[in-house]
């Protein structure tokens, strides 16, 4: 009997991991975008697993997080576009084909970027808590977004609002995953391959942080969640421990964002706006906050919702005649299903069970 009960566990993540693999061959059946649309959810877990360290494990308010996105993907732009050549001819001289970095280096290279600019947020902002960190924070996302918006003189390095294009897709080993792949008489598209990667990084993203919160490192982290003044006195060193977390989340989002610039084929600022990184935060606090699964979930409903209500905001705006537009009315469906969500499950949708008997027993 006991047996059993272990093995259960087992046997549920072998189906559920079974179901993942097989999902895309489904949804490319009935159409690409619908493997896009899965594509994207998966980006965003990447994103949402990130802020959970800061948000979740650490408990600093971090609403520029979107900062961290947009430099992955303007790095892997520079990397494998064609702007750096045309617009130095000095860079053109030494790479006259291009750097066409392979994706081993991509990943490294957009992590280690981003942790140096997260481990820079994070050092000036290592006395504000709450509402000031979160001031702080936003300030921060907005002025890498305008950064990247008007570096494009006197020197042209991000190209300004044109943003950035012809970005290659990730090759490596020969293998181009923006071309589709022939399996006998069966055809992977480049988004199904797409999928396949972004699930690995998925994976691997889950069982760092899985790893992360039962070291102790995460519950230093959590410590310092709970409270800060009795974590210090106790002996942890709270500053190398926010700036660890800051550094840390903020590796995922330039992965994130890597692969976000290799799949679009295109990055302008316009992609990294305060919204996204309001989304962001709704999908670790939706979800529930410091609790992966839900945290997975938050972000695959939240990703996935705007584009399953496209089929239901047309119908509707015919109802009333186009005088209400399609785009706005999807939004006003999302809002109030945050708000539903939020006057149900107060915690998240799926909280950890921790928290959720602490609150209970008050």
């Amino acid at each position: 009997m006991m047996k059993t009960i272990r093995q259960s566990p087992l046997i549920h993540t072998v189906i559920f991991g079974v179901l993942l693999l097989i999902l895309p061959l489904f949804l490319q059946s009935q159409g690409n975008a619908w493997v896009r649309i899965a594509d994207i959810a998966l980006l965003y877990v990447l994103l949402a697993l990130g802020l959970n360290i800061v948000v979740g494990y650490a408990g600093l308010l971090d609403l520029g997080f979107v900062a961290f996105f947009a430099i992955g993907a303007y790095m892997f732009g520079l990397m494998d576009s064609p702007h750096l050549t045309e617009a130095f001819p000095a860079f053109k001289a030494m790479f006259p084909n291009g750097l066409h970095t392979p994706l081993w280096i991509v990943i490294p290279m957009g992590a280690a970027l981003a942790g140096v600019f997260g481990i820079l947020l994070g050092a000036p902002t290592l006395k504000l808590r709450g509402d000031y960190l979160a001031i702080v924070t936003l300030g921060f996302g907005e002025i890498i977004r305008v950064f990247l918006n008007n570096l494009d003189h006197p020197v042209n390095i991000t190209n300004g609002p044109k943003g950035l294009n012809q970005i290659e897709s990730i090759k490596f080993f020969g293998y181009n995953l923006g071309r589709p792949l022939n399996i006998g008489d069966y055809q992977l598209s480049s988004v199904t391959q797409y999928y396949y990667l972004f699930l690995a990084l998925v994976v691997v993203s889950v069982i760092i942080c899985h790893r992360l919160e039962l070291s102790r490192i995460g519950r230093a982290w959590m410590a310092i969640r709970e409270d800060e003044i009795a974590a210090k006195a106790m002996g942890i060193n709270t500053r190398n421990m926010k700036l660890l977390a800051f550094g840390m989340g903020a590796t995922f989002g330039g992965v994130a964002g890597s692969m976000f610039a290799a799949f679009q084929g295109f990055v302008s600022p316009e992609s990294f706006s305060l919204m996204e990184s309001v989304m962001i935060v709704a999908m670790v606090v939706l979800g529930g906050i410091g609790h992966l699964p839900g945290v997975i979930l938050g972000a695959v409903l939240l990703a996935a919702l705007p584009e399953v209500l496209r089929y239901i905001a047309s119908p509707l705006q015919a109802m009333t005649d186009g005088r209400i537009d399609a785009s706005i009315l999807r939004q006003l469906l999302i809002a109030l299903a945050m708000i539903v969500v939020m006057l149900l499950r107060p915690r998240g949708m799926w909280p950890t069970p921790e928290r959720g008997k602490s609150l209970e027993a008050k």
